[in-house]
């Protein structure tokens, strides 16, 4: 909580706690002897020059926004993907990216998280578009986008368990019978984080899933497909109805 007393002017919020238990719902780490070892092995390992020169590479490739980065340990029980986060989560806004880790030793596995927030930070920068008025399309397209900056940077070996989760078939009968008719609802709105991260009654993380078949399929039809693209095109581009 001290810790988040000192982002305060970051979020322009008056209350710590609502900043921790926001930050909890990606993998926020609880003060307790395993994040304790976590981190002194986060420091071991060099972490934050491992980020950072990370960061670096892909801040010039994608001529994004220098923005803070905050490394924390993770909770990986007490985030929005359960025990599928595989040691690594993140939460990211236009001004500033959050990554939750644990020591993570193999190939690409710390660039494949730093390439996923990154690539939604540059995206929101690029759009222009407030935030707080983004649409489940929105959200969908953005985890779908990144989703597709980590097949593209880091190999499929890297993307998230998600895009794994359910078939084609499935994938058009959630699009016609539980997304489609939601997909200008705020992010204020219940049923934008049920649908998105598949909470409740709604299929696990349907809209991450969702969201990588889609650019899967605007990519099977646009061969200009580009970082570029991916940034500036507007969300509702990506919608190819025919192949749903």
């Amino acid at each position: 909580m001290d810790i988040c007393s000192k982002l305060l002017e970051k979020f322009a919020e008056q209350n710590s706690r609502s900043i921790y238990e926001y930050l909890q719902r990606f993998g926020m780490y609880r003060p307790n002897p395993r994040s304790r070892r976590c981190f002194e092995e986060l420091k071991n390992d060099d972490i934050w020059t491992k980020v950072e020169h990370i960061f670096q590479r892909y801040k010039a490739k994608w001529n994004g926004p220098d923005i803070p980065v905050y490394i924390f340990p993770i909770h990986e029980r007490r985030n929005i993907f359960g025990g599928n986060s595989e040691g690594k989560s993140g939460v990211s806004f236009k001004d500033k990216m959050f990554l939750f880790l644990t020591p993570l030793k193999k190939g690409k596995e710390l660039e494949s998280i730093i390439v996923h927030e990154y690539h939604h930070v540059c995206r929101m920068t690029r759009q222009k578009k407030n935030v707080e008025n983004y649409t489940l399309l929105d959200s969908i397209v953005l985890e779908g986008l990144a989703e597709h900056a980590v097949l593209e940077y880091c190999g499929e070996e890297y993307i998230g368990p998600w895009c794994n989760y359910y078939t084609k078939n499935e994938l058009s009968f959630f699009w016609k019978n539980l997304l489609s008719d939601h997909l200008s609802a705020k992010r204020n709105e219940k049923i934008h984080d049920q649908l998105l991260y598949g909470q409740g009654r709604y299929p696990k993380l349907l809209g991450y899933a969702f969201g990588f078949y889609m650019i899967s399929q605007y990519k099977s039809k646009q061969k200009n497909y580009s970082d570029k693209i991916s940034f500036l095109l507007p969300s509702e581009k990506f919608i190819i109805k025919k192949e749903y």
